[in-house]
């Protein structure tokens, strides 16, 4: 029997969202976002916090893998797509291996 070791990597990420003038918004900003990582990166994405303000949302994104290194890129992919998104400001990114 092999071995073989698995990796999970959990994304928390802070954002802001300035143009946003109602939860209506927001939540249409977020859902394009969350679709598009979705869809990208094949990652498991969800808003987490800040559900009940119109301009501040938090997203959790988790990834598993049999290789760290190709999470490690999928990180670095991530985060450069975050940044590239004009809807959104980025204020914080944590990430978490488990």
């Amino acid at each position: 029997m092999s071995t073989s070791s698995i990796h999970s990597l959990l994304m928390l990420v802070d954002v802001h969202i300035p143009q946003s003038q109602s939860l209506k918004q927001k939540r249409s900003v977020i859902k394009s976002l969350v679709d598009k990582l979705r869809a990208r990166f094949n990652a498991s994405v969800a808003e987490t916090g800040y559900l009940d303000e119109w301009q501040r949302s938090q997203l959790s994104i988790a990834m598993v893998s049999n290789d760290r290194r190709y999470l490690q890129k999928q990180l670095a992919l991530v985060e450069q797509h975050l940044l590239e998104v004009h809807d959104i400001s980025v204020l914080r990114i944590e990430q978490h291996w488990i």
